[in-house]
């Protein structure tokens, strides 16, 4: 597994700090940690998805992203230190490397460069969120709910491991608009509706109309 955080080091350094980083194993449904927990911590993915969220001031919750193997979540506990802002649940059984920040600083102080990929990461998260929120005020939620399945159905079962209640969070509209969008879908023939997930079974034809 390789993960951009760590590019840009020596490849003998990286296995040093993979042999620091904590494997940690997550049940489905499993919180990793709650917005508000004291940060210390990296986690690279090594498999499966997280679901990462947001307490609204209504007492919503909005989910922000789904992260999966290659990439990371936690990484703002490494430049500033304060509370965890978002909640992170495995969507599935997953697995992650976790890094404490004493050895990620560490790590910096011997490869600058480390710090680069660092921001770069976190300025392409803060950049891939406006283009959520420009698509929420220009796109129709319809669309934002096939672009969100289209995006998550990538494995070779292309099952998408969220509820109707969460998908309508990612896709930033209602349940019962999402619950017509899958019906309609279904009836089309390009997924099948499980509990407590979607299962994609033609995907370009999704990807045909998300587009």
């Amino acid at each position: 597994m390789q993960w951009p955080i760590l590019a840009g080091i020596p490849e003998e350094d990286a296995r040093r700090v993979l042999q620091l980083a904590r494997r940690r194993v997550f049940r489905p449904r499993e919180v990793v940690f709650h917005s508000g927990d004291p940060a210390d911590t990296l986690h690279l993915v090594h498999s499966g998805r997280f679901a990462v969220g947001i307490n609204t001031p209504l007492g919503d919750t909005a989910l922000l992203s789904i992260v999966g193997p290659g990439d990371a979540f936690g990484e703002v506990a490494l430049l500033e230190p304060g509370p965890r802002s978002a909640t992170v649940m495995a969507l599935e059984r997953a697995e992650t490397r976790s890094l404490h920040k004493l050895d990620f600083d560490a790590l910096r102080a011997r490869h600058p460069a480390v710090g680069d990929v660092l921001a770069e990461a976190l300025a392409l998260r803060v950049r891939r969120l406006s283009d959520l929120l420009v698509e929420a005020y220009y796109v129709p939620a319809e669309r934002r709910v096939l672009r969100r399945l289209n995006e998550l159905a990538t494995d070779d079962a292309g099952v998408v491991s969220l509820t109707q209640e969460e998908l309508a969070q990612l896709a930033g509209t209602s349940r019962a608009t999402v619950n017509r969008v899958l019906r309609e879908a279904r009836a089309r023939g390009e997924l099948e509706l499980r509990r407590g997930s979607v299962e994609v079974l033609e995907p370009a034809r999704l990807a045909a109309r998300a587009s």
